[in-house]
């Protein structure tokens, strides 16, 4: 079904105080405040439909979407208005804090391939990690909640981990490739960008990262009790969104692992074709489907009743 494009305030009648609330975390967590309509046509929505799912012990909400369309921005927010409106415990789990050591990945591109040195496809998670991290969270068990340093390109150490204690209600599990599915292996055979042509001309990377993808990355995305995807319009705004990113880090200073343009779309040509692939197969399973325009915003959600 469609969500309503309709203020919620009738269904909301302390909406002043939430949107008070957001504007105030959005100002500590250093994010962009969306706008009154946002947070009473979407986000107020959305956390009230996985609310209504959160019944029954801890729901993992699965949250899928290229690089640089929201994803941690919608499970932070989500979090907040869990707590703030509901009550409720609330765990993000990223699958960016599941990335291997760099000395891991290291030896998986000296072993496998020099390009499984560049973290994010499937190959380059500890995917066990994630399986023990969300079933200790459904349990209701104490831990500490795995943390990935971008900024050094390696994991953090576990003293540095924050701890959670006490039952979960909900588990927002975030990232790019959440929930996806191999693609046949004839769809491999021909390259589809210039990094795949040019530094994987035998498919040995692209082959060994769908093999990971429908091993043990398919027993963490069972998981998943419901899943949610964030589409753009096209390929192109991938490589708008993540640049921006880049740029934002720049003007804070950044520091030496900011990309340059050139730099940003290599990076995200190691995404392209599982993007793609997920683009096609995804939407007829997903539970939530979230279009977004060209400013980031939603212009049509569509959920399923289950």
């Amino acid at each position: 079904m469609l969500w309503p494009r309709s203020i919620h305030t009738r269904l909301y009648p302390d909406l002043p105080d939430v949107r008070a609330d957001v504007e105030s975390w959005c100002v500590d967590e250093g994010i962009a405040r969306p706008s009154d309509v946002l947070i009473a046509d979407y986000y107020l929505p959305m956390t009230e439909w996985v609310a209504d799912r959160a019944q029954d012990g801890a729901l993992v909400l699965g949250i899928n979407g290229a690089q640089g369309t929201g994803k941690s921005t919608l499970a932070r927010l989500l979090k907040r208005l869990l707590e703030r409106v509901y009550g409720m415990g609330v765990a993000i789990l990223s699958l960016d804090d599941l990335y291997l050591s760099a000395a891991e990945r290291l030896r998986r591109a000296e072993a496998i391939h020099p390009l499984l040195a560049t973290r994010g496809v499937p190959g380059t998670h500890d995917v066990s990690l994630g399986t023990r991290t969300i079933r200790a969270l459904r349990a209701a068990k104490p831990l500490a909640l795995p943390r990935f340093d971008k900024a050094r390109d390696d994991r953090l150490p576990v003293a540095q981990w924050p701890r959670w204690n006490g039952p979960c209600d909900v588990v927002l599990f975030e990232g790019w490739c959440v929930g996806a599915r191999p693609q046949p292996r004839h769809e491999l055979d021909q390259p589809i960008n210039d990094l795949e042509r040019l530094e994987d001309p035998s498919g040995d990377w692209r082959y060994y990262v769908n093999r990971e993808l429908g091993g043990h990355y398919q027993a963490l995305f069972a998981e998943i009790d419901r899943l949610v995807m964030l589409r753009p319009a096209t390929f192109e705004h991938v490589f708008a969104w993540r640049e921006q990113q880049e740029a934002r880090l720049r003007e804070k200073g950044g520091g030496p692992r900011v990309m340059s343009p050139s730099e940003v779309r290599r990076f995200v040509m190691h995404f392209e074709r599982l993007t793609r692939f997920m683009w096609e197969e995804m939407p007829g399973r997903a539970d939530a489907l979230v279009y977004l325009g060209d400013d980031h915003a939603p212009m049509q959600v569509e959920l399923g009743d289950g």
